[in-house]
This record gives structure tokens, C-alpha cells and sequence, in this order.
């Protein structure tokens, strides 16, 4: 009874984790494509474009950290070696990605740095 309650404690919060990926990947693609519309209408520099980008990165890896976790969380009611071999593929492709982002998004904040007058 206790393991029939968990499992369905865990599916729920796994989609309401999924919910919340879902709204802050879509937040920042919506803020993404007004500010990056905006920056490419009113000629704006580099510098303004980068930063439209760097901050739809940052949602983004923010999207990415909410799906791992309810990979992970998924992972712990999963009943065949099978289904955890698809959810872990799943988790190791989106860790990846964060790994991936996280590394561009240090190096454009390290060049940005170097740009900076001291």
C-alpha cells in the first residue's frame, strides 16, 4: 500500500516538475523572441544580441535542471531495466546539454569580462 502511494506520489510530481521545465522553457523562448526581435529591429550591438542570448541560455539550462530531475525521480518507480535504460538515456542526452550550455555561457561571461574596460 505504502509502495502503491509512492509510486503514484512520484509519477505526480515528476509531471509537475515536467510542468515547470515546460513553463520556463517557454518563459524564456517568449522573453528570447520579443527581446531578440526587438534588438534585431532597432539595430541594436553585438553586445545587446549576446545578451539576448546568454539570458535565453540561462532559462534554458534552468529548463534542462527541472527535466533531470524528474528524469532522476522517474529512474526510482520504473519496473523493467528497459524503461531505465530509455529514462537514463534521456537524463545522460539532457545532462550533456547542460554541461554543453553551462560551458558556453561561461565562456561568452569570461569574454565579456576581458571586453570590459578595467
Amino acid at each position: 500500500m505504502l509502495k502503491d502511494w509512492l509510486i503514484v506520489a512520484t509519477q505526480q510530481a515528476v509531471v509537475v516538475i515536467d510542468l515547470m521545465a515546460l513553463i520556463v522553457i517557454v518563459v524564456g523562448t517568449f522573453e528570447a523572441f520579443i527581446r531578440g526581435g526587438w534588438v534585431l529591429v532597432s539595430s541594436r550591438s553585438g553586445h545587446e544580441r549576446r545578451d539576448v542570448w546568454l539570458r535565453y541560455a540561462r532559462w534554458l539550462v534552468a529548463g534542462l535542471t527541472f527535466q533531470l530531475a524528474a528524469d532522476i525521480l522517474e529512474t526510482s518507480i520504473t519496473p523493467s531495466w528497459e524503461e531505465v535504460a530509455k529514462v537514463g538515456a534521456t537524463a545522460v542526452i539532457r545532462t550533456f546539454l547542460n554541461f554543453f550550455l553551462e560551458r558556453d555561457l561561461a565562456d561568452v561571461r569570461e569574454r565579456q569580462r576581458d571586453s570590459q574596460p578595467s
